[in-house]
């Protein structure tokens, strides 16, 4: 049913060989829309149709600029080419943009659109036009290229280790190691590098957060909160609901946690559980090597998902074929890692900081996970059909890491590791869940007290931390670290509030695999059948299409950790 054989959107529109160079040669395609005469509803669904061609002609363009950025942090050249699209090309293009929506939205024949199909579409046009000022224009295109500061900072942080020079990312290995001492200087050497950005990294986030706050007082909101709760499309749940999960985590997250970590530490045989113990592995037990080179990662990938399904394994090898990979760590090269759709080509690139580690894995089965939904939702027929809610883009990639587990074996010859491997992976999925609340609650104070010193930060930030703390883990010693913690979380920096959507995903996740230990082709069919709507459903229907309920109350969090909690206990 579903094809991992993409087609790159053909050209109508727009000249096949045109290519994005200054704003003078972009800006008659605009107009053309702008003043082109409608008067029939073939000729607005035609228009439509010119608008989202140019729309995923303009959108790869800019998505390029940052993947080879963000791909090679010192190149200058590379970075001045994403500066100038965002600085000379994306401010023009806005008030066309918003003339557009408005052009739309005003036209008698709108109300002739197929209702159900343009809902979410036209939701979407409206929140837009409810947004949009001219005066933001230039703080948003300062704002785009100041984010990406973050990737250039921390894409310089390196140490060294035994005389040799490792990025953080590949540093992180030594924190496997048996040696206890080995692990503890390499854990002080990667926060004491962090610790010589702080300064830089305060202030690019003081400028964000001013900037950010100018925004939304522009667009007439108290604060960037509710601001960025509209622009993100959150139709469906409120501030509210994300206290009542910092709750639900504090409730039903925190005693399962406190047992992994305890578990940990007898395991370990040590009397005190230090945060440089939580990757370590007894003596004897080698850590996990699940792949050596990049290209071993691709190719078991594709085994694994193929042996999930064949079209899953199709995508990988696609984007395989087409150089659409980058998964190594290496100097220069941004922190992180992201699965990036290509509204043009189809095929999406991924992006990732691969060190041979059992946590790589991870990683490339979640971004693998978004583009499998990048590929089911590229045959709609608009630009804007594609544009699903973030939420069900991390149910993509977060069940995608559930799902996998089953053909882990590919990674792993023996049983022993693939147990660990499973036991590693569902830990994760429980650990990571405080971590999500306290970056979440973070958020919400930082905008709605803008004007905050730094001194005051790192008090709320100690505050914070401490209401999610475990009872096992001994951090004494370590605050100065501690309070420096928020800045390794890039979404702070670059992608604002877009972190509850993960606690959110995972619930649905764990959903999705305990439909998948019932029934795994029905489970898959499912989930298939979610994402190939891409933004077509409202986010309530697009979890029903999934089997899912959408819901993230505490009384459903106490039912899904109970289960993997069960799980757990079946592994080990």
């Amino acid at each position: 049913m579903y094809t991992a054989d993409i087609k790159k959107l053909p050209r109508h529109f727009v000249p096949k060989d045109f290519t994005v160079t200054d704003w003078a040669s972009l800006e008659p395609f605009f107009k053309n829309l702008s003043e082109r005469n409608i008067d029939n509803k073939a000729g607005l669904e035609q228009w439509l149709k010119d608008q989202s061609e140019l729309e995923a002609m303009v959108n790869e363009d800019a998505c390029w600029r940052q993947i080879r950025m963000t791909c090679d942090t010192e190149n200058k050249s590379l970075e001045e080419a994403f500066n100038f699209f965002f600085m000379e090309i994306q401010p023009n293009i806005q008030p066309y943009a918003d003339a557009l929506n408005k052009k739309l939205v005003a036209h008698p024949l709108t109300t002739e659109l197929d209702a159900a199909k343009y809902f979410t579409y036209l939701r979407s046009v409206k929140k837009s036009i409810e947004l949009f000022r001219e005066e933001n224009i230039p703080l948003q295109a300062e704002l785009s290229v100041l984010q990406q500061q973050y990737g250039v900072i921390s894409g310089k942080m390196l140490v060294t280790v035994d005389g040799q020079e490792y990025t953080l990312q590949q540093a992180a290995k030594f924190l496997e190691s048996h040696d206890r001492n080995k692990r503890e200087e390499v854990y002080r050497k990667i926060q004491d590098r962090r610790l010589e950005d702080t300064v830089p990294l305060n202030a690019l986030y003081n400028q964000l957060i001013e900037k950010r706050n100018q925004e939304a007082i522009n667009a007439g909101f108290t604060n960037y909160r509710d601001y960025r709760f509209k622009e993100l499309g959150r139709f469906d749940y409120t501030k509210e609901d994300c206290y009542q999960f910092h709750d639900a985590v504090k409730q039903h997250v925190l005693p399962l946690v406190n047992i992994i970590y305890q578990k940990k530490k007898q395991k370990l045989g040590l009397t005190t559980l230090r945060p440089w113990d939580i990757d370590a592995e007894p003596a004897g037990t080698e850590p996990l090597h699940p792949f050596k080179t990049s290209d071993e990662l691709v190719n078991k990938s594709i085994e694994c998902f193929t042996k999930l399904r064949p079209f899953f394994g199709d995508c990988l090898k696609k984007m395989n074929e087409l150089k659409h990979l980058d998964l190594e760590s290496r100097k220069g090269k941004a922190p992180g890692g992201y699965n990036c759709p290509l509204a043009e080509s189809g095929a999406p690139f991924i992006f990732m900081n691969a060190a041979g580690q059992m946590h790589d894995v991870t990683t490339m089965v979640h971004e693998g996970g978004h583009a499998i939904h990048s590929f089911l939702a590229h045959p709609l027929e608009l630009s804007g059909f594609k544009e699903y809610p973030m939420e069900i883009a991390e149910v993509a990639s977060m069940s995608m890491e559930l799902f996998s587990m089953d053909e882990w074996e590919t990674f792993f010859d023996n049983d022993a590791d693939l147990q660990r491997a499973k036991e590693h992976q569902l830990e994760r999925v429980i650990t990571i869940f405080p971590w999500i609340a306290i970056i979440d609650k973070f958020q919400h104070w930082i905008y709605e007290n803008p004007t905050h010193t730094n001194e005051q930060r790192t008090a709320t930030w100690n505050a914070i931390l401490k209401e999610f703390q475990d009872d096992v883990i001994d951090y004494s010693g370590l605050e100065n670290y501690r309070s420096n913690a928020w800045q390794r979380q890039l979404h702070l920096f670059e992608v604002p509030f877009y972190y509850i959507e993960y606690g959110i995903a995972q619930l649905g996740a764990i959903g999705m695999w305990m439909q998948y230990k019932n029934n795994k082709q029905q489970a898959m069919d499912n989930y298939c059948n979610a994402l190939a709507l891409g933004g077509t459903k409202t986010l309530p229907q697009l979890f029903e299409t999934a089997g899912l309920k959408f819901d993230f109350s505490p009384d459903k969090i106490k039912v899904l950790m109970k289960f993997v909690k069960g799980e757990m206990d079946k592994i080990v």
